[in-house]
């Protein structure tokens, strides 16, 4: 697990990366993810690195938005750093690209009660 240091915003950069190359966040693999980066976000801002990600379904947006409330519940920033056009097509139709993707790597996470996650 390698990160960078991003000093701008006081984070570390994650990239997604497992021993099979993770290319799609989806059902299945969400869960992995969430498990390797939820502890991380609750001690540090994370920026995590999605460059290898092609491709995200409902269940990596909910892992995604996960990640965000973990980081927002400790204090810390979450955002996503270079999305491929697919990701970041989904994370616009659901509305989560101006909080969860990272604009010039100048974008702060707008942690506060904008998010609030259901028991369903």
């Amino acid at each position: 697990m390698t990160m960078t240091n991003l000093n701008r915003n006081d984070a570390q950069v994650f990239p997604v990366r497992s021993t099979t190359k993770l290319t799609e966040l989806v059902l299945g693999h969400e869960r992995d993810l969430v498990a390797r980066v939820a502890p991380l976000v609750r001690g540090q801002s994370i920026a995590l690195d999605l460059s290898l990600v092609e491709r995200v379904d409902a269940a990596g947006v909910a892992a995604l938005v996960e990640l965000y409330a973990l980081a927002c519940e400790a204090g810390h920033a979450f955002y996503i750093l270079n999305a491929s056009t697919h990701v970041t097509q989904v994370l616009k139709i659901c509305g989560l690209d101006r909080i969860l993707m990272s604009h010039d790597m100048m974008h702060d996470s707008y942690c506060g009660r904008q998010i609030e996650l259901s028991a369903a």
